[in-house]
């Protein structure tokens, strides 16, 4: 019996590892090195006017500690470094604040990066407005276009009660200015309340990070953090609109805009840029976002649907896909048990494969 099982396991690790090869083959290796990129080298930024539109006040969280886990935290280095460079490509100047101003912590997935986000590690300007950043009691709205919010879990424990924010957020509001935040940064507008005593999401179309994706990364997520971003949102009369986990979606009503995770960050910002009436200058699409472009394909048609969508990028020029981000989705429906989704997102990397 014993001899039968040992048979057994050495057969199924035999087939995990054959599995982990071929999905493997199918990710190639990264063949550019972007660690080294410099502001100059963003062709997108040499294409900002000529005349300054203004200032946006982008807001990160001063909070390093993830409540009374004692893990680390801070806001998300690429929802800041790319939304940085959107506005500056877009002719605003940017000034970033923090609750208790001076460094905030970081969270960097180096397997995240790209070139934006490495020019922005290497941007002696941006790195000193971000390590000196204004504490946001010295923020005033009359000084800037528009606000947005940094996401990152830290956001949870200091922007719901933040007085500051919740005055600049009014004030922004109040004088008709674009409000924008992404992923766990919507927690800044949780308690927001006008001179009415009524809430300002009540009844307002938001995106945030859902109770899935928070659930699914870290599924004893209520222990840890303040309140689940979603569930609080609701109760405060929001209305959610979710997307696909880890998908792009993005809420626009009026003047408020918010992206439910860091997929949605791109067009969460040039929304903002819209909003406040300018057409967004061209740019490149990242292959993590014709990735994301595909998954959102599959949702909403299943298999065909997304093959057709494929065959299109692939049959364009200059177009790429991001497999690893393909395959990661893949692991994910596998470890949800949605093994029809898994074996399909497989078929779709393996066509991927130019």
């Amino acid at each position: 019996m014993l001899k039968k099982s040992f048979i057994a396991l050495l057969m199924v690790s035999g087939l995990c590892l054959g599995l982990f090869l071929w999905l493997k083959s199918l990710i190639p290796q990264p063949d550019q090195d972007f660690s080294q990129t410099q502001p100059g080298e963003l062709r997108y930024l040499k294409q900002k006017p000529s005349q300054s539109r203004g200032k946006v006040l982008v807001v990160v969280t001063s909070s390093g500690i993830m409540g009374a886990s004692g893990k680390a935290t801070g806001y998300e280095l690429t929802e800041l470094a790319r939304p940085y460079y959107v506005f500056l490509a877009n002719g605003f100047g940017v000034d970033i604040a923090s609750p208790q101003g001076g460094q905030p912590p970081v969270v960097i997935d180096r397997d995240d990066l790209g070139p934006f986000d490495y020019a922005f590690l290497n941007d002696p300007q941006a790195q000193y407005k971000v390590n000196y950043s204004i504490p946001i009691a010295q923020a005033s709205a009359k000084d800037y276009q528009a606000i947005f919010f940094v996401g990152g879990k830290g956001t949870m424990f200091d922007f719901p009660n933040n007085t500051s924010i919740q005055v600049l957020v009014r004030d922004f509001y109040r004088s008709g200015k674009v409000i924008g935040a992404v992923c766990h940064g919507p927690a800044a507008l949780v308690h927001v309340r006008m001179e009415t005593g009524e809430l300002l999401v009540a009844g307002r179309r938001i995106s945030a990070f859902t109770n899935e994706e928070e659930l699914f990364l870290i599924p004893d997520a209520e222990q840890h953090l303040p309140f689940l971003l979603e569930d609080r949102l609701r109760a405060q009369g929001a209305i959610m609109q979710p997307g696909p986990a880890y998908l792009e979606q993005v809420s626009v009503d009026g003047q408020l805009i918010t992206g439910q995770n860091p997929w949605s960050t791109w067009q969460t910002v040039e929304r903002m840029v819209e909003a406040m009436g300018y057409t967004p200058v061209p740019r490149q699409v990242t292959p993590a976002e014709y990735t994301v472009e595909l998954l959102l394909a599959y949702e909403q048609g299943g298999f065909a649907q997304a093959a057709q969508k494929l065959q299109q990028l692939n049959s364009d020029q200059g177009t790429e896909i991001d497999r690893r981000l393909l395959a990661m989705h893949g692991v994910v429906a596998a470890m949800r048990w949605e093994l029809g989704k898994t074996l399909d997102l497989l078929r779709l990397l393996r066509r991927s494969k130019k």
